[in-house]
């Protein structure tokens, strides 16, 4: 295992708290694209990860069911401040920004920069190799359109 592999699964094993819960949450939004599972299945899942148990659990199941109520909004979003539609989204890329845009919608509590910090920082570890620079710009365009945060 090369050495930036070996760093990007430490990475993915330590994560705690809200962090912990936005990596697994791109882990379960991505076999939710993949799969079609819905929200029963999903959480389930999660919780027999080991993972579950480090993270913040109720920000995980609260952006889950938020993010499950309507993802082909958060898609409308996103194509807004995008260049291509999100049909043609990595969904790496579009369960990143899916997390990006809840958090930024509906969870105040979050400072916005943290919000997008953590959302290049999954993009970076999981994401293709410029796929970080993509996800700053589309969140950072919501956020510019919706100024008060």
């Amino acid at each position: 295992m090369s050495e930036s592999n070996k760093k990007n699964e430490d990475t993915r094993l330590t994560k705690k708290g809200r962090s912990g819960s936005r990596q697994l949450l791109l882990q379960t939004l991505y076999q939710y694209q993949l799969n079609g599972d819905g929200f029963d299945v999903l959480f389930s899942q999660s919780k027999q990860t080991k993972e579950f148990a480090r993270i913040d659990q109720a920000h995980f199941k609260c952006l889950l069911q938020e993010i499950l109520k309507d993802p082909d909004k958060l898609d409308k979003i996103s194509s807004k401040h995008s260049d291509r539609p999100s049909e043609q989204l990595d969904p790496i890329e579009r369960a990143i920004i899916w997390i990006g845009l809840i958090e930024l919608l509906s969870h105040e509590d979050t400072p916005a920069k943290v919000v997008i910090n953590e959302a290049i920082e999954l993009a970076k570890v999981y994401g293709s190799q410029d796929s970080y620079q993509f996800v700053n710009a589309v969140l950072d365009a919501f956020l510019k359109e919706h100024s008060s945060r």
